[in-house]
């Protein structure tokens, strides 16, 4: 690959396994031997705090301006996590920060332009977009070569990311990343026993959206966001990790067709 590849996480519900798939995905590309970038863009820091990062005063706040604090470079953030693997943080003054965005000229290029300066270093980057609509959003989605939906087996988490792809559109009518791609819904916290969970994947596939990936339910998968490890390290022989490596093909396809 010759320059950084983006993907975003997102969809406008929380709780539906964003931060954990995107610190996996990065873990299992970086063991791969690819340079990754991580970037928190939720004001709740949960990639942040799940790996272990406390990040006041350097954090994407003070990245997109809307930190009192003053404005850094990217690069005056970045925090190593493990070999390959690299964290943009998030901390809660990035709430402040997106108000700040709506005021600016050009706001839904910001972090797109902020990515740039990076795009020499990094192979991949990773977003992990907020659970909302909102200006953080339209922004990883502008930076973005690709997005990932991850979603919940249910018919109410369905209807959201019929709801998201509605505003992927609306977002493209409106002349923002038409090139935009769809990589697929990445379904979570699968429970095969459970009929329901069937039926939703017999529903995605109805309306012809691609399935990327199927994660089992697991403890563990909790579990490791406590520890400050990815679900890689922490429980690299359990159901829901070779499930991530499973769908982790597809997406070194796609990165490998975007070269």
């Amino acid at each position: 690959m010759v320059c950084m590849i983006t993907i975003s996480l997102a969809n406008q519900k929380g709780g539906v396994g964003k931060t954990t798939s995107a610190a996996t995905f990065g873990a299992i590309l970086a063991a791969d031997g690819l340079r990754v970038l991580l970037v928190d863009l939720d004001p709740q820091s949960s990639l942040t705090q799940s790996l272990g990062i406390d990040a006041p005063g350097a954090s994407m706040a003070d990245v997109l301006g809307g930190s009192t604090r003053g404005n850094l470079a990217l690069s005056d953030i970045i925090k190593p996590i493990k070999d390959g693997l690299d964290l943009a943080p998030s901390d809660i003054d990035l709430a402040a920060g997106e108000l700040g965005l709506v005021q600016r000229i050009g706001r839904e290029n910001v972090l797109k332009n902020t990515l740039a300066a990076q795009a020499a270093k990094y192979d991949v980057c990773l977003i992990d977009a907020p659970p909302s609509l909102g200006i953080l959003t339209i922004n990883a989605l502008t930076a973005s070569d690709g997005v990932i939906i991850p979603t919940l087996p249910a018919a109410a988490d369905l209807r959201g990311v019929r709801l998201f792809l509605d505003t992927i559109e609306t977002m493209q009518d409106a002349g923002l990343n038409q090139s935009l791609d769809v990589l697929g819904v990445l379904v979570v916290q699968f429970d095969g026993r459970t009929l329901a969970h069937g039926q939703a994947i017999e529903t995605l596939q109805a309306a012809g959206l691609d399935v990327i990936g199927i994660i089992p339910r697991g403890v563990r998968v909790q579990e490791s966001a406590a520890t400050s490890d990815t679900l890689l390290d922490y429980d690299p022989t359990g159901k829901p990790t070779a499930a991530y490596l499973e769908a982790a093909k597809g997406i070194k396809q796609w990165l490998n067709e975007q070269s």
